[in-house]
């Protein structure tokens, strides 16, 4: 488990604070020999000032030194001190900032406050967690001006020490926020070996595990003595408080979600879906070639450029109608249509040009469902059959108001087809060892796999349908097998 500690300079320092035995003197913790390899710490270094060997900057590289996590860390603390660096960092902000701002007065410069990426104006939320997922500074001032446009001028870390009553107290709720335990005793409960992190989007239409699926996961990692913690898109500066990563969230390479695996790689943790599984999952057309290198069964399809003219020729006489045109980073059945003749391709095409320089084009196979084979470490976990929507010939069919999907059939992987269950597998063997679930459409009892999915539905109800609490118990045991060995430095 993580222990939070507060580093000031004095005690009496936190004294317009509630007391906290978490709260020590940087004399403290320079005397205090390294923690139990047993317990991660993080500290939060308070200490008034930052500045190149100073008892704040000393704080930061002796808890770097430590293995402990500490906010701010010495690399942000370089950072912010020179402008030359920090600006580096923010060259694609002017765009944003501009869109944010354009009401504002430009005659005036802002400063805005942020405690641990939060504000007392609203207006500034965005900017500050984006901030402080950069530079996670407890306290920051920021300073913006109008030139030719709105820009950042100036970042600076500020001291609990000089804020007035009103900002006391926003820093002191903040804080509660960041790190529950610096303010609540802690409960009773059965140590647990590990901590496990699960990204989710609570306003996700259309999450990979729904409220039912993410209870039964913390249970079962819990029984497993992993302590589960639902964290979402404003806790990136946690995550190196966790021993391992599991995102439940539909995920892209230009989205957070990528960014959380990565930097949760970066820190040493074990991450599920791993970034080079969600960097070759959610591009279709990488897929393919990936396929037709590795000879794993799946339609015929062809890669369209937007610049060659006589793609579409070459289509229609290899392909015929109908054919499934897809843009390479679609879920959920969006930004994939089926044409039916050249008039719809031509026209279809141009459209989805917009989005994406290259298209897919597929052999159109009809079949009545399709199959869904999850497999985690190579392994086949369950199947599923996913029926079409009723006159539909895809399993959603996405309208302006909702989304309609078809009924489902779960079953022992020993019951789907060996065929489907064997494409399955060799597809996912050439994306690596994460959770995957592969699509695989069946003809004459052979599997045509149409693409792996990176992190695949995993609902109460339906994928569980047959496995019950096992299915979350096996994922989970994986988790802790792949964490165990992560901490054997195997």
């Amino acid at each position: 488990m993580a222990r939070t500690l507060l580093v000031v300079d004095s005690i009496s320092d936190w004294s317009p604070y509630y007391p906290s035995n978490q709260v020590i003197t940087f004399e403290t913790y320079l005397a205090t020999e390294r923690e139990d390899s047993e317990h991660r710490v993080r500290i939060i270094n308070l200490c008034s000032s930052y500045s190149y060997l100073s008892d704040g900057y000393y704080c930061s590289l002796l808890a770097e030194a430590r293995g402990h996590h500490v906010i701010p860390s010495v690399k942000v603390l370089n950072d912010i001190e020179k402008k030359a660096l920090y600006q580096l960092q923010l060259e694609d902000l002017p765009q944003t900032l501009e869109r944010v701002f354009k009401d504002l007065d430009k005659n005036n410069d802002i400063k805005v406050l942020s405690f641990f990426g939060t504000t007392r104006d609203p207006a500034f939320h965005d900017l500050a967690r984006l901030l402080f997922e950069r530079f996670s500074c407890p306290i920051m001032e920021v300073t913006l001006s109008y030139g030719h446009h709105w820009e950042i001028t100036d970042l600076k870390a500020v001291t609990h020490r000089d804020l007035n009553d009103e900002n006391e107290t926003l820093f002191a709720l903040a804080l509660d926020k960041f790190s529950k335990k610096v303010w609540r005793k802690s409960r009773t409960r059965k140590t647990a070996r590990y901590d496990l992190a699960i990204l989710v989007n609570p306003s996700e239409a259309l999450p990979p595990s729904n409220r039912g699926a993410l209870k039964k996961f913390i249970n079962a990692g819990r029984e497993l003595g992993i302590e589960v913690e639902l964290i979402t898109q404003q806790h990136y500066a946690r995550l190196p408080e966790f021993d391992g990563l599991f995102i439940r969230e539909t995920t892209a390479i230009d989205h957070y979600t990528y960014r959380f695996a990565k930097k949760a790689e970066a820190e040493g943790l074990v991450v599920i879906d791993d970034p080079n599984s969600i960097l070759r999952c959610t591009n279709k057309v990488y897929l393919a070639d990936l396929f037709r290198t590795h000879k794993v069964p799946s339609p015929k399809t062809w890669i369209l450029h937007k610049d060659n003219k006589t793609h579409l020729d070459q289509l229609e006489s290899k392909a015929g109608y109908p054919v499934v045109i897809k843009i390479p980073d679609g879920s959920f059945s969006k930004g994939i249509v089926k044409v039916n003749n050249r008039e719809e391709l031509d026209l279809r095409v141009a459209e989805l040009f917009q989005k994406s320089a290259l298209l897919l084009a597929q052999e159109f196979l009809y079949t009545g469902f399709d199959w869904r084979i999850g497999v985690f470490n190579n392994k086949a976990l369950y199947a599923c059959r996913y029926y079409m929507v009723k006159n539909h010939w895809q399993i959603y069919r996405h309208g302006e108001k909702r989304t309609d999907s078809g009924s489902f059939e779960t079953m022992p992987t020993f019951e789907a087809p060996r065929g489907v269950v064997d494409a399955a597998l060799k597809a996912s063997q050439v994306i690596g060892n994460g959770l995957y679930g592969v699509d695989v459409k069946e003809k004459d009892g052979k599997g045509y796999v149409i693409e792996v999915n990176d992190n695949p539905n995993i609902d109460r109800g339906i994928e569980d349908k047959y496995l019950g609490d096992e299915l979350y118990r096996q994922v989970m045991a994986e988790l802790l097998r792949r964490m165990e060995n992560n901490s054997k430095g195997l």
